[in-house]
This record gives structure tokens, C-alpha cells and sequence, in this order.
């Protein structure tokens, strides 16, 4: 069954004339009266492909249900109708984090032009995921994540090609196979190489392919990559190690969507979408002569930049809690079978992690194996590196059992910016005993500057 578009509006008539018309366009719409009502059915229903909702109405007002959206799902677009168009209307309503407005009466061509242009990435994004999903293993609520997805989303959908920039072990090949994932080529092969696994000497047999007889030790004919691509994604990794000649070769590929085997005399049509990823900075390569400036150009149609661990801290106890759980289900373990002790998570947040994710992910996964009563504690991190071990005055660790609670809790809804069904998630509660716990400690959002 579709998504449907949820439509929130007083007035019957426009209502219904909405409703017709979308259905006319193949869209499944649901229909509520008043603006209360509406934050409700987000809270219990969907998801939604998208909110078209008025501004005034009884109950709560439209910037009421776009914060209920914001809330339940970030990514969901809400489109607001107000009758009352000025300059400060429309303020109000993008810097809140709607996807557009639209003053009566209605434009109707603009209104479905808008909707048409969020449906797609929409429906990809929320698309039933078959299980292993690369885009269920992407979490995090840090700023920076948060970028990264939301770019990844916007540009998974198209034909463009996508470089995606940060250090080692920070997901570039996740992020890939999610774009993979969620564009048309889905049903079609990813094929990952890593440019700087391979020797200078084999790297053009390797992408290009070769035909027998080629070279030495070519007995028979073998496709290369690029061909094993098509109709799918390519994924280059440490494309700032490829050779100067590969360079001019894979250009010339990009350009005339042909590729020509090594010892052939006839090139094979391909059609591939690529992605390209780098730890080195491509600009500076470019600058001292070493990456064609002309190919940089070419991969580098819509950029990604992944950030480092230490630049999304907030993520630290998220991504341990995943970890945990992994662990725990590769055991045939309960999934809380396993959990960080606070004086635990202190050393992970206070080490500079300059493996990033693949060696919090190692990490946690010894410590849980060493934590035999269960609780990871300093002790099962002996064999971190030493700087995290220095010992700190700290008497966060003299607590109350439930100052610890409230602490932790506060923490993991900061770190999701207050979202409660994710923060529920996290701390593997339901959302009625987040919002019990959130009233028995007295917690607050804090105001943001």
C-alpha cells in the first residue's frame, strides 16, 4: 500500500477539491478537519508521504503540526496553506523547517509541481527495506551526521555521480551502498574496487578488463569492473591513488559511456552511475598536479563530506548501544545481556578515536567479550589506547543509581534533539515510559541560543 499524503484543512470544500485532485494524480491522501486531530494521527500513523496542511485551524495550528512532523519524522515534507501570505508568514514557516507555502487561493499547478518534486525521494526513503538494509545501519543525531544523510537522500534518487569525502573508517562504502540502495539502480549490481588494494600494474586490468592474450598470464578473456557495473553502480574507493594513466582512461569512460578491454580493438557500451570516495584531500592533489582536474570535475558532481568520530560525539553512546546489540545478536545473546557501566561510556567519549567508527565498533565488541558479568567497565578497555586511560578525578561515578538514570536519559534525548520516539529507541524503552521518566526527573529541553 502507498503512503499517502495526510491533508489538514478547515474548510470541507477545499478539502475535498484537494483530496480529488490528488487522487486524480495517483496519490493516496488521508483527510483531517482540525489541526489537534492531525497531530495525533502522526503520532499513531504512517508514515506519510508528505503534510499539505493549513495554517489556521481549530484545535492547533498548522505550525502545531509542523512540529509534530518535525518531530515524529524529520525528513517528512509539510507544506503549508495560509491565507494570510506576507514575507513574515513565509519566514516563519521555512525557518521552522517547512518545504514550502502556498497562499490561497491556490495555485494548484505549483502545489503539485512542489509535491511531485518530494514524492520520489520520499517514497524511496521510506520504502518497505529488505532485512540488512544499509540505510538501517547509518544512525546517529549529531549536526554533521545529520547533514551527510540528508544529503545522501536528496541525491540518492538521481543519475548524478557522488564523491564522498572523510577519513578511514568513517562509512564511505556504507554511504555507498546506501546510494545504491535507495536510487533506480537498486535492482542492478554494486560493484565496489579499491583503488589503492591493487597494484599500479594490475589497476587498468582490473577496472578495463582485458581479452585473452593481452599480456602474460592473460589465458582468457575476463571483464573488468566498469563493465561488471552496468546497469549498476561503480564504487571507487581511494580514488586519489589511481595512476595518472587510469585517470585519462576512466575519464575517457565517463565521457563516451564506453569501455575498451585491454587488447581489444572494440569498446562495449556501459551505463553506470559513480561513486567515488577519498580520504585525501582531491583539490590539493589536483593543485600539485598528481589527480586530473578535468576528472575531479567529473566525479565530483555532488560532494558528501563524512565527519570523523570526534567531530560527532553525541554519537558515541548511540553507536555503542548498536554495537552492544550486534554483539549480543551474533552470542544469541538478550539484547540487554550486555551494557556500558557510565565511568565506561566517560572513557569512550573522552578518547580521541582516530580509527573513527571501525574502531569504536572493535572496541566495544573486545569489551563486551572480556565484560563477563555483563556490565563493560573501565577495566574491559585496558586495551585502548593509554591517553584514555588516564585516571580523572571525576565523581560523576559516586552517584545515586537514579541520578544516573536521569543523567543518562537527558543525555540520549540531547543527542537526538529531543526526538522521543528515537530517544525510546535508543534506551529500548516505550515512548509512555520515556514520557513518565521525563516527568518523574523533571527534565526540560534546553533553550537553544
Amino acid at each position: 500500500m502507498k503512503a499517502p499524503v495526510l491533508v489538514v484543512e478547515d474548510r470541507r470544500s477545499l478539502a475535498a477539491m484537494l483530496l480529488e485532485t490528488l487522487q486524480r494524480e495517483g496519490y493516496a491522501v488521508e483527510v483531517c478537519h482540525r489541526g489537534d486531530e492531525a497531530v495525533a494521527r502522526l503520532h499513531s500513523q504512517g508514515p506519510y508521504l508528505a503534510v499539505l496542511t493549513d495554517l489556521k485551524l481549530p484545535g492547533a495550528d498548522g505550525l502545531a503540526v509542523l512540529a509534530a512532523a518535525r518531530d515524529v519524522d524529520p525528513q517528512l515534507p509539510v507544506f503549508l496553506i495560509t491565507a494570510y501570505a506576507t514575507v513574515e508568514t513565509a519566514i516563519a514557516a521555512l525557518t521552522a523547517g517547512a518545504r514550502d507555502y502556498f497562499p490561497k487561493p491556490l495555485d494548484i499547478d505549483r502545489v503539485l509541481a512542489a509535491l511531485a518534486a518530494a514524492a520520489q525521494p520520499r517514497a524511496a526513503l521510506i520504502a518497505p527495506r529488505v532485512v540488512g538494509s544499509f540505510v538501517d545501519e547509518m544512525i546517529g543525531a549529531s549536526p554533521a551526521f545529520t547533514a551527510a544523510l540528508t544529503a545522501l537522500r536528496r541525491v540518492a534518487p538521481t543519475a548524478a555521480a557522488v564523491l564522498l569525502q572523510g577519513p578511514s573508517g568513517t562509512g564511505k562504502e556504507l554511504f555507498a551502498r546506501a546510494l545504491h540502495q535507495l536510487s533506480p539502480r537498486h535492482d542492478g549490481p554494486f560493484v565496489p574496487f579499491n583503488c589503492a588494494a591493487v597494484p599500479d600494474t594490475l589497476v587498468e586490468a582490473e577496472l578495463f578488463g582485458y581479452e585473452r592474450g593481452a599480456f602474460t598470464g592473460a589465458y582468457e578473456r575476463k571483464p573488468g569492473r566498469i563493465e561488471l557495473a552496468n546497469h549498476g553502480t561503480l564504487f571507487l574507493d581511494e580514488i586519489g591513488d589511481l595512476s595518472p594513466l587510469a585517470q585519462a582512461k576512466l575519464l575517457r569512460v565517463t565521457e563516451e559511456h564506453r569501455v575498451e578491454r585491454l587488447g581489444a580493438r572494440t569498446s562495449i557500451e556501459v551505463d553506470f552511475r559513480l561513486i567515488c570516495a577519498t580520504n585525501r584531500p582531491l583539490e590539493s592533489l589536483v593543485a600539485d598536479g598528481t589527480f586530473r582536474e578535468d576528472l575531479f570535475y567529473r566525479i565530483n558532481a555532488f560532494t558528501i563530506r563524512l565527519p570523523a568520530l570526534r567531530e560527532r560525539p553525541v554519537d558515541i553512546p548511540i553507536l555503542a548501544d548498536r554495537f552492544l546489540e550486534r554483539y549480543c545478536a551474533a552470542q544469541g545473546l538478550p539484547l540487554d545481556a550486555r551494557q556500558l557501566a557510565p565511568d565506561a561510556l566517560d572513557l569512550l567519549l573522552a578518547y580521541p578515536w582516530p580509527g573513527n567508527i571501525r574502531e569504536l565498533e572493535t572496541t566495544v565488541s573486545r569489551a563486551a567479550l572480556s565484560a563477563l558479568d555483563g556490565i563493560v567497565r573501565p577495566k574491559d578497555l585496558q586495551f585502548m589506547h593509554p591517553a584514555a586511560q588516564a585516571p580523572r578525578a571525576d565523581a560523576s561515578i559516586l552517584l545515586p543509581l537514579r541520578d544516573v538514570e536521569k543523567e543518562h536519559i537527558r543525555r540520549v534525548l540531547s543527542a537526538v534533539t529531543w526526538n522521543k520516539k528515537r530517544a525510546a529507541q535508543v534506551l529500548q524503552i516505550s515512548r509512555e515510559t520515556l514520557y513518565r521518566k521525563i516527568a518523574d526527573f523533571s527534565l526540560v529541553q534546553e533553550s537553544r541560543a
